[in-house]
């Protein structure tokens, strides 16, 4: 789009107030759940009486409705229909003006604070009312959401979003990274993260290729793909979306992906990706490990969730567009339970990919990090606030991984803010039969705590060193102090790891 059309459109816009608080006052908080379940009626009868110029343009590009081109016009008084037409937001049918593409406000809390923008995409299939076109360029989705959450915050010199898409994990990446590169293999897609990034003065180095094609040579403190690693049958009849299809059989696509990342990351980089993972003959988790193992660099893999191939086909079917009852929707579950079976593939993983390069020390290195968990807990909205929650889980790992017990035992401990502990009792009895730790935020993990362990965290204020406490509460029990320092203290560890631990900052170690 030319730099004066955008400029017009961004001045509109900001004159309009078109923000996610503005449209839900709008549209009401029901139609707001509604839009979320991609329904967009009840949101259409909120706004058709409404003449502001947001929700004029909330009919127009966020729900793809016919306007009325003198509405668009008062919507849209500097950059005008005629303009709008030629910047090829719009087509205009006599008297009805019809958008093009999705254009919607974006807002997120985020370590640095409160931040919004606008994001152009094509227009979904709540507006088209049909499966997408194969080079559908997305707009912001519950994974690219996750991701973005997902985010580690902290200022970085060279960051690399590896297919952007319309640019939303760029966006965010800018806000931590001096220079942000971003590619993608469809120019469909660097179009739409050029208007974006060109809509919020956002600078960004966009590059077409495929993976590290565009940035051979090149290396980054930061990395984060939300990679097209869905899993779909390479046969005839079977749509690939640019968007979520690699082009390769199974989870090559994910491997691929993570054995490129040692040669672009810079020493103690960090990339972070989403991803799936096949469980046949092999544990699905395990594999992934082996990637990174491979690949020579540091992992902390989170595993949330895991599919059989019936669901996973559902679920994917639908994403395109194709629901049941449509004449394709059978064909298509058929083609994919063939692959599966042929395969072997019995359940496919989905989860959180972070991942480091080595060498963050010139001297002695930290102790590796090595971690691979299941995690089942709901998340939610505090899925938004992962980034901070992993940061601290790093700074924690490299803090005491390389602890002997006595540098263990030595550290001043609190207990998180957010921790509670849970009691349950039999009728009558004095002592509880369970106790449970819980965390509020982060990954929201539950410990199974006995007496000792209970009584060991309790006593974490940061006023006592570990190695006191534990010398307290072994006379307080009655038992030898050694035995519960070698019983309490990988527990302790795991609990740090964790976040339900912190290393107190006020006292001496």
């Amino acid at each position: 789009m030319h730099a004066h059309l955008l400029a017009a459109l961004r001045a509109d816009l900001s004159t309009a107030s078109f923000r996610v608080d503005t449209l839900r006052e709008l549209w009401g908080p029901m139609a707001d759940a509604a839009l979320g379940r991609g329904d967009r009626v009840p949101a259409a009868r909120a706004l058709e009486s409404r003449d502001e110029p947001a929700a004029i343009l909330a009919r127009l590009f966020v729900l793809g409705l016919e306007v009325d081109a003198s509405e668009v016009a008062a919507a849209l008084p500097t950059l005008g229909v005629a303009g709008a037409v030629d910047a090829e937001l719009l087509e205009q049918h006599g008297g009805l003006c019809v958008a093009t593409l999705d254009l919607r406000p974006y807002d997120v809390i985020d370590a640095r604070g409160a931040a919004w923008w606008w994001l152009a995409s094509d227009l979904g299939e709540m507006a088209t009312g049909g499966a997408l076109r194969p080079d559908h360029v997305l707009g912001v989705g519950g994974a690219s959401s996750t991701l973005a959450g997902l985010q580690l915050p902290g200022r970085v010199g060279r960051a690399l979003d590896l297919g952007t898409g319309s640019g939303i994990q760029a966006l965010h990446l800018a806000r931590e990274a001096e220079e942000v590169v971003a590619t993608d293999i469809s120019t469909r897609a660097l179009d739409f993260a050029a208007m974006t990034a060109g809509l919020n003065e956002v600078s960004l180095d966009l590059r077409l290729g495929s993976l590290f094609e565009p940035v051979a040579g090149e290396r980054f403190d930061r990395i984060v793909s939300n990679p097209p690693f869905v899993i779909t049958p390479r046969r005839p009849g079977v749509p690939e979306y640019e968007y979520r299809d690699g082009g390769r059989v199974g989870d090559a696509l994910l491997s691929e992906v993570v054995a490129g990342l040692a040669e672009h990351l810079a020493p103690g980089g960090v990339a972070q990706l989403l991803g799936n993972w096949e469980y046949g003959a092999r544990d699905g988790l395990e594999r992934a490990v082996e990637w990174a193992e491979e690949a020579g660099l540091e992992y902390w893999l989170i595993e949330r969730e895991t599919q059989d191939p019936a669901a996973y086909a559902e679920t994917w079917i639908r994403d395109g567009g194709t629901r049941p009852g449509h004449p394709d929707y059978e064909p298509l579950v058929d083609a994919w339970l063939d692959d599966f079976e042929a395969r072997g593939v019995r359940a496919i993983g989905f989860g959180y990919l972070l991942l480091r390069a080595p060498g963050r020390t010139a001297s002695a290195p930290l102790a590796a990090l090595a971690r691979a968990e299941r995690l089942d807990a709901a998340l939610g909205d505090a899925a938004a606030g992962l980034g901070g929650h992993l940061s601290e889980a790093l700074a924690a790992h490299d803090a005491i991984a390389a602890l002997d017990d006595d540098g263990l035992a030595a550290l001043h401990l609190e207990v998180a803010p957010d921790v509670t502990e849970e009691r349950h009792y039999w009728p009558g009895d004095e002592h509880p039969t369970v106790m449970t730790l819980r965390q509020g935020g982060g990954f929201r993990r539950e410990f199974r705590v006995g007496t000792a362990l209970a009584a060991v965290v309790g006593a974490c204020d940061g006023e006592l060193s570990l190695g006191s406490i534990l010398v307290a509460v072994a006379a307080l029990l009655d038992v030898d102090d050694g035995a519960l320092r070698a019983e309490i203290l990988p527990e302790v560890r795991e609990l740090c790891l964790g976040g339900l631990l912190r290393i107190h900052a006020g006292a001496a170690s």
